[in-house]
């Protein structure tokens, strides 16, 4: 992956409902979740939520597919694989079983 890439990438998720968004549809699956749904599920207008997801959209987190007048959205693994790789290809100079499993997500890392 390229800097810019990463960089598009990580400026989707740096704000507070895209990154929600973005967990949500990843706990959807490759099916995703109709934009409407994402939007009531995590209590944002419809018309912001479409704003953010078109973010994601663009920062190449997502897809999306028409189905009638409804809109889809879905993670794309692939570039989610790859933004994780991406961070993590240096670490610890080349001895990655030093960094060790991540925290939860719960977990605050200090």
């Amino acid at each position: 992956m390229k800097d810019d890439t990463a960089i598009a990438a990580l400026a989707a998720l740096a704000q507070e409902d895209r990154l929600a968004a973005f967990r949500l549809l990843v706990k959807a699956g490759p099916d995703g979740m109709a934009s409407g749904e994402v939007a009531e599920t995590l209590s944002v207008a419809p018309t912001r939520m479409s704003f953010h997801l078109s973010a994601l959209e663009r920062g190449g987190l997502v897809t999306s597919r028409r189905e009638g007048r409804r809109i889809y959205y879905a993670v794309c693994f692939d570039r989610m694989r790859s933004l994780l790789g991406f961070l993590t290809e240096d670490c610890c100079h080349g001895r990655p079983e030093i960094c060790g499993v991540a925290a939860p997500a719960n977990e605050e890392v200090t």
